[in-house]
This record gives structure tokens, sequence and C-alpha cells, in this order.
């Protein structure tokens, strides 16, 4: 039990339920049980406890006061009015407890409550399962909205562990089963008869179960949830109308993988605070990557990639913007356990990071960019969001991983100003990833061209005009045309530059200096162009 004060419990009491009328001796002990005593209890130990004395109010309550005070509580909760507890009050501040004084109306129960959570706090076993229930609800529901059907998880003895939101197309057998969050006997004997657990149990892939009005039965696929060769459960999907889509098998395999890893978790006990990000830890380095990978059981010795998914600047602004990255999140954990059950799919620096490991070189970037797209296109369709993602470069293998943690990142960066839903690799943006990084060092440096920097502070008419020449390649009559101006201006005007800052645009190091200055020019004028 942990040791806390009365301010500690003061502090979880609605307005007006208690009032403390005399708080405990600086010598007080804190409080480290609770304890209720009825007035008729005779021998009571109460030092260290918070004491809820009941069944007397006002000056009846002395003579229980008095046996109590034989080893003093930190504080006694009693009911009443203040005007009938003066000597109730004399008695404790000369022990040196408190007195909290609870309103008649209130609810013993409630304050029972709250003080046991205070003082108590839930075992870790109950939060892991707080936890667990949360992310299999989760999971669930993510499952549901992928196949357009309701989904329900069960355990091995077929009691309902977490289901999709409720509707009206679910039959008998679904709502019979959540009312009473185990299946009906009868419909267990039933799905036996037809041979669906038989064949569950035969395979570890997805089985169909043929719908049977006669018995108020829709059409199912369901799948049992091992550990080893041992069965932990079964995920039922319950079609809803059209029939189940061509991809349902592969999005039911992805949520068995993952509910099976939250299942197994739960088993071992892991406790909360063990919880950590794995995804940090595996990007952390090589010594904590080594220590991930042994303790998640993650093949670390073949090639390896980072894929990370960022959103778009309207959806990370939107007011459900933290619910959405948690359902992408929960979306393409699913995606990624169907492509290989050891990804590890969490949060990093704010963006959507799947690691998948134990990969083929040979092969695998076609299959990592298959996956991202599929994740944009399913978050796009089912979350009503249009991601965006970087397929990071391969690495020999998982420990070496966090070498290519900044390159990904900026790779992410360059994806997010291309269109909308984009899925890319280092490749694809090499040259813009390389451009970006000068820009960086070149804004780290404090060394500028003066005359060049001074014109474009003074003269936003030649600076637009010089932005507009380079973006045009160097094209005088498209720039004039992107200006709306005459192609002598345009000529008047980098010639001007030239002039006054003695760079010769035409030579590739001046032109790479003037781009970098025009670059943060551009930046700090919010101007169009490269970001």
């Amino acid at each position: 039990m942990a040791a806390v004060t009365v301010d500690d419990i003061l502090s979880d009491l609605p307005l007006g339920f208690a009032s403390l009328i005399l708080r405990p001796g600086p010598s007080a002990p804190a409080i480290e049980r609770f304890l209720i005593v009825d007035a008729d209890d005779e021998a009571v130990e109460a030092a260290k406890a918070f004491v809820l004395l009941i069944g007397v109010r006002g000056r009846s309550a002395l003579p229980a006061l008095r046996r109590l005070l034989e080893d003093p509580p930190p504080v006694v909760a009693l009911k009443g009015r203040r005007d009938d507890l003066a000597e109730a009050e004399e008695l404790l501040r000369a022990a040196g407890a408190g007195l909290l004084l609870v309103d008649p109306a209130a609810d013993w129960d409630s304050l029972l409550s709250i003080a046991k959570d205070r003082i108590q706090p839930r075992s870790y076993q109950s939060e892991v399962l707080t936890l667990l229930e949360e992310d299999l609800f989760a999971i669930a529901q993510t499952t549901a909205r992928l196949t357009s059907s309701h989904v329900l998880i069960e355990d091995a003895a077929n009691k309902v562990l977490a289901y999709s939101t409720v509707t009206n197309d679910i039959d008998e057998l679904r709502k019979a089963s959540i009312l009473a969050r185990r299946g009906p006997r009868k419909y267990e004997l039933l799905l036996k008869d037809l041979g669906a657990y038989r064949e569950l149990h035969r395979t570890r892939q997805p089985v169909r179960v043929p719908a049977r009005p006669q018995d108020g039965l829709r059409e199912r696929v369901a799948i049992a949830l091992f550990a080893g060769e041992r069965i932990m459960g079964y995920i039922w999907l319950q079609e809803t109308g059209a029939g189940f889509g061509p991809d349902v098998e592969y999005v039911l395999t992805g949520s068995a993988a993952r509910v099976s890893a939250e299942l197994i978790r739960y088993r071992n006990q892991q406790s909360v605070h063990m919880r950590e990000d794995r995804i940090a830890r595996i990007l952390s380095g090589p010594a904590e990557a080594a220590a991930g990978a042994h303790s998640g059981k993650i093949p670390s010795e073949a090639p390896a990639t980072l894929i990370l998914m960022g959103m778009s600047d309207a959806d990370s602004r939107a007011d459900d913007a933290a619910l959405k990255h948690g359902e992408l999140a929960n979306l393409a954990s699913i995606h990624a356990a169907a492509y290989k059950a050891s990804a590890v799919v969490g949060q990093f620096n704010g963006d959507t990071a799947i690691i998948v490991p134990d990969l083929q070189s040979s092969t695998a970037e076609p299959g990592l960019r298959s996956l991202a797209e599929a994740i944009v296109r399913d978050a796009r369709k089912h979350l009503g969001i249009t991601p965006f993602a970087a397929v990071g470069p391969l690495v020999p293998d998982l420990l070496s991983l966090h070498t290519v943690t900044r390159v990904t990142e900026a790779l992410l960066a360059c994806v997010g100003t291309a269109e909308p839903g984009t899925v890319a690799g280092v490749a694809d943006f090499e040259a813009e990833i390389l451009y970006r990084e000068a820009v960086r060092n070149f804004q780290a440096s404090p060394f500028r061209h003066r005359s060049l920097a001074a014109l474009l502070q003074e003269d936003a008419e030649l600076a637009a005009t010089l932005r507009a020449y380079f973006d045009a390649a160097f094209d005088v009559a498209e720039c004039a045309r992107g200006m709306n101006l005459h192609k002598n201006t345009v000529y008047y005007r980098v010639a001007k530059a030239a002039r006054v800052t003695g760079l010769n645009f035409g030579s590739p190091r001046d032109s790479l200096v003037a781009l970098l200055h025009l670059q943060e020019w551009a930046a700090a004028n919010n101007t169009s162009g490269r970001k």
C-alpha cells in the first residue's frame, strides 16, 4: 500500500463532500491503510489508518473515539454537524489526530472507494488488464472498419474480451455474446457441430463459416489465436450486408497477430512500467536495439527497415488529431503484422513508425512500398485521413537501424510537400534531401554573402524575380510569363543582381551561393517554392 496524506484523499473528493475541520498534528504518521470502524467495535488497532467511523454521529461518537485514541490514527472521518462535534474535536486535537467532517447525505461507499484508490493503488496486474482491454477494443474497432464487419474477440473459453461498436446489423449469436460476455452454449454446440472449432484448431489461417438463416446466424470468418501450439482465443467476424471483401483474410491474419501479441504480453504479466516505446529504444543505438530485440523476440540479424508515416497539416490541426494518430497506428499495426509478424509499430517524434525486421534484401523494397500504400489507402477509406509515407533504406541488421533514422525523417519531410498520399523511398527524393541538408547547414552557419544578403533584404521585387528566375531554371521567358513581366524587366533585374553582388549566375558555385540565400529569403518572407 502507498503512504499518503489526508490532502491526497481530499484532492480526489467532490466539492462539498467533506471538509477537514482538524488537521493531523505535525507528528502524525502518513496514512498507509484504511479502516472501517463500527461504533460497537472494541479493540481496534488504528495506527497509520484512515478511519471511517460509521453508525454514529455527533456526541454519540465519543465512546468509540476514546477507544480509537488508545492507538491514535492520523485522521478520522465522521458524519454530523460541526456544532455537535466540539468535544470530539478537542479529543482528537489532544491526540494529534485529524477530523474529516463528512456531509450527512454523502455516501460512505464513495468515500471508501476514493480512499482505497489513493491508499491501495490498483496492482500492476489490474492495470495491465485495463490496458489490455483498451488495446483489444481498439484492434476490434479497427478490424471492423477495414472489413465492414462486426468483430468479436474471445479467449479460449469463449469469454468475450472485446468487440467492435454495436449496431442493428448483428445477429442473435453476437447480440447474446455481448450481453453475456461469452458465447451462448447452444450456439457453441452448433458451431462445433458445423466443424468450425475443429477447423480453427487445425489451421492458423482464417476459416469461413457459412450463414444459417434458420438458426439466426449470418456468415462468419474466424481465426484462432495461437501462442506456439497453445490456443489463446479466437477472433470472429460477422458480415453485415454485402458479404466479405476479398482482403478480409489478409486483415484478419494481421489482427490475429496483434491480438496474440497483446494476450501473450498479458499472460506474462509484463509490468505497466515496462511498456516503454520499443520504437525509440530500437532506434536509439545498437545496445538498446539489442536489448529491445531480445525482450521482444524480434529477429535482429537479417536486414531491416524503418517506415515513417505522417499526416497532412489539415489532419494534424484537426480537433481529433490525437485520436487519428492512434487509429492510424492501430491500422498500420494490423497491416504490418500481416506482412511480418515481428514488425513493431509505435510513435516516433510525433509520427507513426513501423520497424520491419527479418527481411530478404533482394525482394524487400517492392513489398515494403506495397505495405505502405495499403496503409495509406485504407487510412483514406476508413479513417478519413490521407497520410503519407517514407520507406527508409534497408540496413544489414536491426542493430544498424538507428543509422538511417535521420535520412528517413528527412525523406518524410520531403514527402509531406508532395501530392497527398505519396509513398516514396530515398531514391525518389534523393536530390531534394541533399538540397535541404545543404540549406540546413547554411542556416546554421553565421557566414553570409554580405552584398547579396543586403540586396535581398532591401529590394523585394528584385529578390522575387531572382527567385522565380532560379525556379524557371534560368529561362527568362518562362520567368517573365510566371511573373507577368516583360522579358527585358527580368533581364534588367538579373543583371543588376549580378552587378551589385559580383556573382556570376552562370557559375555553378556562385549559383549555389545565390540559391541558398534565396531559399533563406523565401522562408523568411513566406513565399512559395521549396520548403
